[in-house]
């Protein structure tokens, strides 16, 4: 289970940096097929992460130049504090959460990059409901399945990751619960305040 978080975690914060000035509406190789795009860019970053001599930055660049394009970062931040806790957050609030949000994830894959192992991969048919498309995958490793699923919309006609699934769990999901608890005991600065503290840790 640890591999998979450190392939997922990689994919959502190599991202940051690339997101808000990306080129890619102008870029043509961009695959306009979602089942496409989520093998392609699974695909090339399992092949980077196969590479035992690279160092970590290098691993870093490569990915975050592979995977920049695909993921909407700014409805992930919303979808993640809740339509009802985001209009309370003043614009310099929310563009300050936007980046202790990745900032958190980009900690959590520095904890867990060295532990990455080889496992297959099984994409299954991709499903669409109204506007949205999921991409289920299994992940086989010695002893278990685990499914994975990336969920898909349209921003500017590209299809875009904004959220993903583990066992049925959401991943934006998982950490509303957490910050709809902070919020539920405090204030948006104490919410802040705490993605600060876990981003240094």
């Amino acid at each position: 289970m640890k591999s998979l978080w450190i392939t997922i975690i990689i994919i959502l914060i190599t991202c940051q940096s690339a997101n808000a000035g990306s080129k890619e509406p102008n870029d043509p190789n961009y695959p306009s097929d979602p089942n496409e795009l989520i093998r392609t860019k699974w695909d090339a970053v399992i092949s980077v992460l196969r590479i035992k001599d690279l160092d970590q930055d290098a691993r870093e660049k490569k990915i975050n130049k592979i995977v920049s394009p695909i993921f909407d970062f700014p409805l992930m931040a919303k979808l993640a504090l809740g339509r009802e806790n985001w209009p309370k957050l003043t614009v310099p609030q929310q563009e300050k959460f936007t980046r202790l949000f990745i900032e958190r994830l980009k900690t959590s894959y520095r904890e867990k990059i060295a532990v990455y192992t080889d496992e297959q991969v099984v994409f299954k048919p991709a499903v669409k409901k109204k506007s949205t498309i999921y991409i289920p995958m299994e992940l086989k490793t010695k002893d278990k399945k685990i499914a994975l699923m990336h969920k898909l919309r349209k921003v500017d006609k590209r299809w875009k990751v904004y959220d993903v699934e583990i066992q049925g769990i959401s991943i934006l999901l998982t950490y509303r619960s957490q910050f709809d608890d902070i919020l539920s005991k405090g204030t948006v600065e104490d919410l802040l305040s705490r993605l600060e503290e876990l981003t240094t840790q």
